[in-house]
């Protein structure tokens, strides 16, 4: 009876003993399974071809309408102000010549008339004064065959009387140009800004009476960046200028003039390291109905200035200038290689090489992370390269999985 339940109580172990043996003996017998490395295609990107071609570039600025001349009108005679031009107010516009204002004038008429006075007693003295000289001169040939000297001819007292009727004359002439004075005349086609006098107000030689600016051609004066200044090169410009175009938003539309380039003001400003050229608008007031609109002085305006040279540039979109001013290409052997370029121009979407690549090169334009030169990648339409133990290694892992559930089934 002992020996049948020692038998049922150590045959369990054995088997379970048995079996961890054979367990053992089957895992260290069995051969791992042949380890064949898988390559991995090269990276996939996107390239395009780098072309040159003509640019004309568009400089943009901005900066205040001024007018061309702008003067501030003053009297040059004394007197009281008795009548004023209805265009004499502020707004107001005139013609070159027109009377603005005028002054007292009857002073002035009776200083003309004096010197008118003055002028006609020397002409008579100067014409007494020639008989007389023919008198003595008769006299003197008369008596003796000598020649009668200047004295005698009374040319001193000749040349006294005619210097007498210049003086004269002189007087007569700043007396008209005193009594012209009094009527204060427009220099040219304008706009009044500022009055300084009324009527009955008594001025004095001096006085300034008002501004007024020219309404023929307007100014504004545009910074410009010495990177800028290359493309629209002010000294090599032709006598038209360069066109500019001039943008505002007026009454809640926006309008737009055009201008030329005239000059610069040929000094770099130290505080801002900018140089100021100088674009031209005529007939700004649009009296001549040669606009849509009028560009009023003191208007804010945007400028684009259109280059008349061309520069022959390659184009890259901005994003594919890399911080180090560099870009990424693809050579023949698809590879990378970060080519160094020289940046002529950079604007909020394009970028303008003017060399660091060869016309053609292919230009990567997708994103490449961690680009290094040498690097392997492949371009759309490319196949994937892989090795011989690749190959081979993708048919055995096909052949082997039947074979897997095979053993799975026993």
């Amino acid at each position: 009876m002992k020996n049948s339940n020692l038998i049922r109580s150590v045959v369990p172990l054995v088997i379970i003993l048995v079996a961890v043996v054979a367990a053992v003996i089957m895992i260290g017998s069995r051969k791992p399974p042949e380890q064949v490395p898988v390559e991995i295609p090269a990276f996939l990107v996107d390239a395009k071809p780098a072309n040159s071609e003509p640019v004309n570039f568009i400089v943009s600025s901005q900066g205040n309408v001024v007018p061309r001349n702008k003067t501030s009108l003053s009297a040059q005679v004394s007197g009281q102000l008795v009548s004023l031009s209805p265009q004499f107010i502020v707004g107001g516009t005139f013609k070159k010549g027109d009377v603005l204002a005028t002054l007292e004038q009857d002073d002035y008429r009776t200083d003309v008339k004096l010197a008118e006075a003055e002028l006609a007693q020397a002409q008579a003295a100067l014409e007494e004064e020639i008989a007389r000289g023919k008198v003595a001169e008769q006299e003197w040939r008369s008596v003796s065959s000598v020649a009668p000297p200047e004295l005698g001819l009374r040319k001193p007292q000749l040349a006294k009387e005619q210097a007498n009727v210049k003086a004269a004359e002189a007087k007569l002439e700043r007396a008209k140009r005193n009594l012209a004075r009094t009527r204060i005349r427009a220099p040219y086609n304008g706009i009044v800004v500022e009055r300084n006098i009324d009527l009955g107000q008594f001025v004095t030689s001096g006085t300034p009476i008002g501004t007024v600016y020219s309404t023929d051609t307007a100014e504004v004066r545009l910074p410009i960046t010495d990177s800028d200044l290359m493309f629209i090169d002010i000294a090599g410009q032709s006598s038209e200028g360069a066109p500019v175009s001039l943008r505002a938003t007026v009454g809640g539309m926006t309008r737009t003039w055009e201008g030329k380039l005239v000059r610069s003001e040929g000094v770099l400003d130290t505080g801002s390291r900018v140089v100021y050229a100088i674009v031209e608008v005529s007939d700004p007031y649009n009296l001549a109905a040669t606009h849509a609109a009028p560009l009023r002085f003191g208007q804010f305006v945007e400028a684009h200035v259109t280059s008349r040279q061309q520069e022959n540039l390659m184009v890259l979109p901005r994003s594919l200038l890399r911080l180090d001013n560099t870009v990424l290409i693809v050579n023949d052997n698809r590879e990378i290689e970060i080519k160094p370029v020289e940046v002529a121009r950079t604007t909020a979407s394009h970028v303008y090489l003017a060399g660091g690549i060869d016309e053609g090169s292919l230009v990567v334009t997708s994103a490449v992370p961690n680009p290094y030169n040498g690097m392997k990648v492949r371009l759309p339409g490319d196949d994937p390269v892989l090795s011989e133990e690749a190959e081979s290694d993708k048919a055995s892992d096909t052949d082997a999985v039947p074979s897997d559930a095979s053993d799975g089934g026993r």
